[in-house]
């Protein structure tokens, strides 16, 4: 397949609900809030706004206009713009990161598949704090069940990727999204309708700035990282399927703006039901899977079946936003080994999942019978969620800075950002110093307090 006969997304809606699905996932409902409920709720939401317009938006464009000026994957789009040059192992990070990420990640959206189940038969009933906390461990002990559930979400991804761009990728997300969105709104209206949810509002939106420190501030750089999905080649991938009348700005400043209301909204269900029954905001990690069964059963103990359907779609929800991104993560790696290696889409396809599937089933062990495997004192799972997150993102992200900012023709740079000369680009200085300057100095400051020398 040559770049003039590259598939294209089929609509502009398509585009952007694609891109926002790559972006919204686990990190918007899962590590926002808790990352929000540690760093004090209103005060870092702010400074997280402010990283997602400074930092995350330069380095978002700059994965759209590598992806949609070189048509081709991640890998083969640094190869393109920068023949014969070191910069093509940007795009092999990426490739490598996001195979990595697939494989841990499916695990935690296998568990939204065993909590579904969970909650629609009603197992959460009666439970108390410690039967929750100690169902789930109980749960993560077991060496068939988890990695059962891994394999089943990989499966539906799967099922999504080998159908290709418009029938699989761009028709989910058209699907999902909206769906994706009505229950987010819904879960947000009922929690913010329990008795005493104003104390939780007030938290995540009254800011007070006597606890911003330089925690909170590194902190909220790396969520915005972490939330829209850069450095691991989705929004490069997608975007190589953007039409060249794609007006790019828009789209990043569409994705963030979704993305940041998923995330907002994810506090708005979470917080003030937390507040009601009187639970700590900042319960860490944890809060997706043991602190919030046990506080949708004491808000709604009044009425048991509310409590049942809000377990339900809450569950329901968090496996959409995991799948939206998986399907993109996975989309990264499929799209490489299809072109790179000329397989079909459906053998490349199968090769990422089975893949996958062997080192997701190792991760899952190991924080059950594997658990005494350890490298640098981490279990599998801890490990690839470290080198990822702490490492290969972080550096991916710098990277994509360094090349658009100071490797690119600036020429090449304006006429992608503005559809060869057709739309008008006021911004493009203040772009340019971002990302030539305030992006890849974040990042260095997230990178060295990730690792405890800032």
């Amino acid at each position: 397949m040559t770049n003039s006969d590259r598939v294209n997304f089929g609509s502009r809606i398509g585009v952007i609900l694609a891109s926002a699905g790559s972006a919204v996932g686990l990190g918007n409902i899962w590590r926002f809030p808790y990352e929000a409920g540690q760093h004090g709720g209103a005060a870092f939401i702010l400074i997280y706004l402010l990283c997602v317009l400074f930092m995350g938006m330069p380095v978002m464009i700059s994965e759209f206009l590598i992806g949609r000026r070189s048509r081709a994957n991640t890998a083969g789009a640094y190869r393109i713009l920068a023949p014969g040059t070191p910069w093509r192992w940007v795009g092999f990070l990426g490739v490598l990161t996001g195979f990595l990420i697939l494989s841990y990640y499916s695990v935690v959206a296998g568990w939204t598949l065993e909590f579904i189940v969970e909650a629609g038969t009603n197992s959460f009933a009666g439970k108390t704090a410690p039967d929750f906390s100690a169902s789930f461990a109980s749960f993560l002990q077991k060496p068939v069940l988890p990695v059962i559930w891994t394999a089943c979400f990989l499966l539906l991804t799967h099922f999504v990727v080998v159908r290709g761009v418009k029938k699989g990728i761009e028709r989910s997300s058209k699907l999902m999204m909206p769906l994706l969105f009505i229950l987010v709104i819904v879960l947000a209206v009922c929690s913010v309708s329990l008795p005493g949810s104003e104390k939780g509002l007030l938290f995540l939106f009254r800011p007070d700035f006597s606890k911003v420190t330089s925690d909170v501030v590194l902190g909220a750089m790396g969520q915005a990282f972490y939330s829209l999905s850069l450095g691991m080649g989705c929004l490069c991938t997608y975007a190589s399927y953007f039409s060249r009348d794609t007006n790019l700005a828009k789209t990043a400043g569409s994705v963030g703006v979704i993305d940041t209301c998923v995330a907002v909204l994810a506090g708005i269900i979470i917080f003030p039901a937390a507040f009601s029954v009187g639970i700590s905001p900042d319960a860490g990690p944890e809060l997706i899977f043991i602190t919030l069964p046990n506080v949708f059963q004491q808000a709604f103990a009044g009425v048991p079946v509310l409590s049942y359907i809000f377990s339900l779609m809450f569950y329901i929800l968090l496996a959409l936003a995991a799948l939206t991104s998986t399907i993109s993560i996975h989309e990264v790696v499929t799209a490489y080994l299809h072109e790179e290696f000329h397989l079909s889409r459906t053998r490349a396809a199968t090769l990422v999942t089975a893949g996958c599937l062997l080192l997701g089933a190792a991760c899952s062990l190991s924080m059950g019978v594997w658990s005494d495997f350890t490298i640098a004192g981490m279990n599998l799972f801890n490990l690839f969620d470290f080198t990822t997150t702490k490492i290969m993102l972080p550096l991916g992200g710098m990277l994509i800075c360094l090349f658009t900012g100071w490797y690119l023709d600036r020429r090449l740079v304006y006429a992608e950002v503005s559809n060869e000369g057709s739309l008008k680009v006021r911004f493009f200085r203040a772009y340019i110093f971002l990302v030539r300057y305030v992006a890849p100095i974040a990042i260095a400051g997230v990178f060295l307090k990730e690792w405890g020398l800032f």
